[in-house]
């Protein structure tokens, strides 16, 4: 061939490739995380899937979900506003007063003989008490009777001795002098047995007093004197002191503005009922009644005493016993009333937080209280019986907030459930998740196979980023 048309070709050594990443190794850890992934997000739907078919509600109705009604609601309690009667009282603290304290002396002096009372008995008037020694009086008794008995007899001869005189002035056989003379001597004798029998009469009464005796009901307080003392009527201490217990009183001061409106009932109805408790208001002791005050007012506190009966049967009342009294002075009928705990107060003045039921939002409404009773007060303007009001829950709460009620033990409210065949739209399809495959209108129960002739639904899932063969 011409060397023009031939070509000497130089066989050249290939070149070698710019260096990469090992691309089987790197595949295999892609599908492998992919995988992962994709079996958590499978595990996650399931799940949750089965938690909305076992309690029957959807992802729109539970508590925190997107579309959640009450996801931005604050929980609060609530209560109704209502009719009912409202005492109206008065509270003061008293003293529990006896009626009656007695310190036993003794009248006369001796040997203290015999007790016969122990210590914190209940004793009724007349039980005998203590005894003294009467022996000395038993003996000036006798003296005086026999005193008695010779002053009779001298009077008997001078009374026959003036009879005489008497006969014999008629004829005047003896002076008319000597005849006054024995007059007056019959007059002395009459006089000195007088005067014996009020001896007598003062050893009589002194035994008595050797005998003491309780002059009221009521418990004995503690010995001041044991047995074999020598008493006398100087001492100071006494023998011992009885308290009366039934019935017993208390004594307590109440405000000058408010006599003219217990005094007023006092008037109408004689007694006004009344209840003591225990020093902290919680446990009721006795109820009485009220039926006297004091005739004026102590001018250093402004207060007048009252003083209130108790018949104290179980003895709960002690004597000196500082208690709480709460008078009834009135009742107010078929009042407004609501629960303390539902009134605020604050820059509007006194106000509740009221609840419109037509969007579960709370409005401020100034109110007028009235008088209370314990946990409950009455409402003289600003609310109906019917409101809904809150009392509990209120302190982050302003007006137009959106509330959920809940009762109050702390329970939820159960959210309204959609209606049936309304489980939202888009994705989900309108009336089911989709036609055919989950049927229409009602989402099928877990467990329950699919009905005859219906399609599976399809598995989406991939397997390493790629679909299975098995796979429609």
């Amino acid at each position: 061939m011409d060397d023009r048309t031939t070509t000497d070709f130089k066989k050249s050594k290939p070149v070698d490739p710019a260096p990469t990443l090992d691309e089987p190794k790197t595949g295999r850890r892609l599908l492998l995380l992919v995988a992962v992934v994709g079996l958590g997000a499978a595990v996650w739907w399931w799940y949750g899937q089965k938690s909305q078919t076992q309690d029957g509600t959807t992802p729109t109705t539970q508590r925190g979900g997107r579309f959640n009604p009450y996801a931005n609601a604050m929980p609060v309690v609530t209560a109704a506003v209502d009719k009912g009667d409202i005492d109206i009282t008065l509270d003061a603290l008293g003293t529990v007063t006896s009626l009656a304290t007695v310190t036993i002396k003794s009248q006369i002096s001796g040997y203290l003989m015999n007790v016969n009372y122990t210590e914190g008995q209940t004793v009724n008037k007349g039980d005998l008490l203590v005894e003294i020694d009467d022996r000395p009086y038993k003996l000036a008794l006798q003296n005086a009777e026999g005193a008695l008995a010779r002053d009779e007899a001298t009077l008997h001869s001078a009374e026959l001795d003036l009879k005489r005189y008497q006969d014999l002035a008629k004829t005047n056989a003896v002076p008319r002098q000597q005849l006054d003379q024995q007059v007056a001597l019959v007059d002395q004798d009459k006089a000195n047995i007088l005067s014996d029998q009020a001896q007598i009469e003062t050893q009589k009464l002194n035994i008595v007093y050797c005998h003491i005796i309780a002059p009221v009901n009521g418990r004995v307080g503690l010995r001041l004197v044991d047995q074999g003392n020598y008493v006398t009527p100087n001492d100071a201490t006494g023998l011992v002191v009885i308290t009366q217990f039934k019935p017993i009183t208390v004594i307590f001061p109440v405000a000058e503005d408010a006599l003219p409106q217990v005094t007023q009932r006092l008037r109408v109805a004689k007694s006004l009922p009344l209840t003591a408790f225990d020093r902290e208001f919680k446990k009721q002791l006795a109820k009485g009644d009220l039926k006297t005050l004091d005739n004026q007012i102590d001018t250093t506190t402004g207060t007048a005493k009252l003083r209130a009966d108790f018949a104290n049967d179980d003895e709960a009342l002690f004597p000196n016993q500082f208690v709480n009294v709460r008078v009834l002075v009135d009742t107010l009928k078929d009042a407004t009333v609501l629960p303390q705990a539902g009134i605020q107060r604050g820059s509007p003045g006194t106000f509740v937080y009221k609840v419109n039921p037509a969007d579960q939002t709370v409005t401020v409404q100034k109110v007028k209280l009235g008088p209370a009773n314990g946990e409950r007060v009455a409402i003289e303007d600003g609310l109906v019986p019917g409101d809904i009001v809150v009392i509990d829950g209120a302190d982050k709460l302003r007006n137009g907030a959106k509330v959920v009620p809940r009762d109050p033990s702390g329970a939820d409210p159960a959210p309204d459930k959609p209606a049936a065949g309304a489980q939202g739209s888009g994705a989900q399809g309108a009336g089911a998740q989709g036609s055919g495959a989950q049927g229409s209108g009602a989402p099928q129960a877990a467990g329950t196979p699919p009905a005859a002739g219906a399609a599976a639904p399809a598995d989406n899932r991939r397997d390493g980023g790629r679909r299975r063969r098995s796979d429609p």
